[in-house]
């Protein structure tokens, strides 16, 4: 289910992505060349959904697409316990250490802050959707440099069975059951991490560790 979920997500959201590539300028990826940061340091979102675990569901989803456009992650949940073994117990209170210290005491060349805007389920009358929604920045630890931005976006929605009104209305609730029970948002938030951080023109440029024969994949 996790596999057909992530298949979804991830051909709308790189549909979406190819039409905006072809319709916008390529990112202007000067800064992110000139200062060629090795590591990422990703700390944990600004959560403004009302979806509590959305923070730790994120980072957990994002490591991954980092490391293989070829940068070295810092391990996520390592520097979550260290931030909160040293008086950060809070995402909001993480994001407001400065870049400075982050570099003398944990070496990142670059440091990944985020934003959640929305999180989970929307039920409305004809339609359920489980959304995830975030704004992510690169930032050179270094200088302060803005190194790249994206926003990271996917949605699955539950569709009309086949029996107009009353049938959309059925396939809404029978949905919104089912999401209580399984959570889309670990899959949706993987497929549009993945997405955005390759997407042509204006994803992540690829990294020092990356292997040379995928440079032109």
């Amino acid at each position: 289910m996790n596999r057909s979920i992530i298949s979804k997500a991830g051909f709308f959201v790189l549909l979406a992505f190819s039409l905006a590539a072809c319709q916008v300028a390529p990112y202007d990826y000067s800064a992110l060349e000139a200062n060629k940061p090795r590591s990422i340091l990703v700390i944990p979102p600004l959560n403004e959904s009302v979806a509590v675990n959305a923070p730790y569901t994120f980072i957990s989803t994002v490591s991954k697409p980092l490391a293989e456009k070829g940068y070295y992650v810092f391990p996520v949940a390592v520097i979550d316990q260290f931030l909160k073994e040293n008086g950060l117990p809070s995402p909001g209170e993480m994001n407001g250490v400065p870049l400075q210290k982050l570099r003398e005491i944990i070496g990142a060349d670059a440091v990944l802050y985020t934003t959640i805007n929305q999180w989970g389920q929307k039920f409305q009358l004809v339609n359920s959707a489980t959304i995830v929604d975030s704004e992510l920045k690169l930032i050179d630890a270094r200088s302060g440099e803005l190194l790249w931005t994206t926003r990271a976006f996917a949605q699955q929605s539950s569709g009309d069975g086949g029996g107009g009104l009353a049938g959309a209305i059925i396939g809404a609730i029978v949905d919104q059951i089912a999401g209580s029970i399984v959570d889309r948002t670990p899959a949706l938030s993987s497929a549009a991490n993945t997405v955005a951080i390759n997407a042509p023109n204006l994803g992540l440029l690829p990294g020092p560790y990356l292997p040379e024969e995928s440079h032109s994949e």
